[in-house]
């Protein structure tokens, strides 16, 4: 069989199988128009739960359930959020009314194409109510599923939440003072836990940093604490030295996470985030200022963390010294210009709160793991002295509540995302432009400017490669020439010792010339003598 019998014989296939399928699509629509009903008017009503259809043939009524009005005030309890934050999403109430407006509002999501009139038959006993997932059954729309609760995008912060709480949250704190200030024991009394740092001493050469991690959960919120303690801080005579320690280390966790950020594949939501949130200074209570190596230290960690100073062992002062104290570390840090971390006033339900924190700065703290007995039976977190106690949460006693309560209530969230957002961010603006990358240089661009680099980095290049081959080549003259001088000098050196190995040739030929003259006379004189 040829091509063209094959093509005609499947066109002709072709023709009579669309003819076919149009005969039988005409006949089925044909049966569709016999048997349908014809619906012409369709009442709804809340008094009568009938829907009359009026066809060719009769007149018949059929009964649709309606949807009992919810009251939720009962099903509130069903549908609340735990009992912490965030708060329930709101429920939107419907006026109780029973006018034609509401039951045309009402029923249109169930039969959306059917027109809803008044009725003027007898109430009928509606059928029990159904559950808030039961579908309803209409003559044109087919099967509905009612609405289970409100919708709305105000349900976002929950699923924000939610995502947040599942992940967890990470919270650096870092402690930085002279060694035997109470950094540890301020610490485990902060945080109620016993910690295993080492005790510092003052025989350590440099500032040694100490990291421990801890897995906190409070209320099914899971916290990844990292406790980072400086020991040996303020020992050694190079103050710059201890101030550069720390500087270097915060820059290097800045470092990390911003080559992390510039993979090409990141892995940021589960990246382990070391950059310090919050450093704790510990002032010594001298009454006298701040010292060289505070003023020092503060500025370069001002730059780089958020600094909070507290004055240790502030129990050792009474209260007028202390407020002078307070008041001329201020002055202090106001003429250097040091801008320590200030509590923010601008959320207007911890506005008040941070407002006394700030006037409280820099916090006199008095830390303890020891509970003593009152003399009312009540156990406190208290130091015991010979004439009394000193409370370390009583208010009248140190700040150590007012500091509890910004640091780890208040701004825990606050110092992260100013540590993301101010401090992180001009480290990695400074990082960028030594790298020589621009605002603009990504994008579409991208490929000009690595074009652009890759010439700059090759005319780099080739000028450092010529000035290291003109520096070689002089190395080579001059080493060359230094060479030539020592074979002249072991030329010269080697003739000399060849002169006087000539010389004394010479001198010895001689000698044994005369020996031998000598001795010929000997012999003579002895050959005489024999004769006679």
């Amino acid at each position: 069989m040829s091509f063209e019998t094959i093509l005609y014989s499947a066109i002709v296939l072709l023709f009579i199988f669309l003819v076919f399928l149009f005969i039988t699509a005409s006949l089925i629509v044909r049966r569709s128009k016999q048997s349908s009903v014809n619906l012409q008017t369709v009442v709804v009503t809340q008094e009568n739960p009938y829907v009359t259809m009026t066809s060719r043939s009769s007149k018949m009524e059929i009964p649709v359930i309606l949807p009992k009005k919810l009251n939720m005030a009962d099903n509130d309890h069903k549908h609340l959020p735990p009992h912490n934050p965030p708060p329930p999403v709101p429920h939107h109430h419907q006026p109780n009314t029973h006018s034609t407006h509401h039951s045309s509002a009402t029923i249109s999501s169930v039969t959306s194409s059917l027109n809803t009139t008044t009725s003027k038959k007898p109430a009928v006993a509606a059928p029990p109510a159904p559950t808030l997932n039961k579908t309803v059954e209409s003559a044109s729309s087919g099967r509905v599923m009612q609405l289970n609760g409100h919708v709305g995008f105000d349900s976002l912060p929950h699923q924000l939440v939610k995502k947040a709480v599942e992940a967890g949250f990470q919270f650096n704190l870092m402690c930085v003072g002279e060694t035997g200030m109470g950094k540890t024991t301020l610490i485990e009394s902060l945080f109620n836990m016993k910690l295993d740092f080492e005790p510092c001493n003052h025989e350590l050469k440099t500032v040694e940093l100490r990291t421990k991690t801890y897995d906190v959960a409070e209320g099914g919120i899971r916290v990844k604490l990292r406790l980072v303690e400086t020991a040996g801080f303020g020992d050694q005579l190079d103050k710059d030295k201890s101030a550069k320690v720390i500087v270097d280390y915060l820059e290097s966790q800045f470092e990390t996470y911003l080559q992390e950020e510039l993979k090409p594949r990141r892995m940021l939501q589960y990246f382990d985030d070391s950059r310090i949130h919050a450093c704790l200074y510990f002032i010594s209570p001298t009454g006298h200022g701040l010292k060289a190596l505070d003023l020092v230290t503060l500025r370069e960690l001002a730059k780089r963390v958020n600094v909070i100073p507290v004055i240790a062992k502030s129990d050792t002062t009474c209260k007028d010294e202390l407020l002078r104290f307070k008041a001329k570390i201020l002055s202090e840090l106001k003429a250097q210009k040091i801008e320590i971390y200030s509590f923010p006033t601008d959320d207007e339900t911890v506005s008040s709160t941070n407002q006394a924190m700030n006037t409280a700065v820099p916090f006199a703290v008095v830390g303890s793991c020891d509970f003593v007995k009152k003399e009312n039976g009540q156990m406190v977190r208290a130091r015991q002295y010979p004439w009394g106690i000193v409370e370390v949460e009583n208010e009248q006693h140190c700040d150590f509540v007012k500091l509890r309560e910004a640091l780890l209530r208040t701004n825990v969230d606050e110092m992260r995302q100013r540590t993301h957002e101010s401090l992180y961010e001009n480290y990695r603006r400074d990082r960028l432009r030594q790298m020589k990358i621009g605002d603009g240089e990504t994008g579409p661009k991208i490929i000009e400017k690595l074009a652009q680099k890759h010439r700059e980095y090759q005319d780099e290049f080739s000028r450092r490669e010529l000035s290291l081959r003109e520096e070689f080549q002089k190395k080579l003259d001059s080493t060359e020439a230094d060479m030539r001088k020592v074979e002249e000098a072991l030329a010269a050196r080697e003739r000399e010792v060849q002169d006087e190995h000539e010389r004394e040739a010479k001198k010895l030929d001689a000698e044994i010339r005369q020996l031998t003259e000598e001795r010929m006379k000997l012999m003579a004189k002895v050959s005489k003598k024999l004769r006679k």
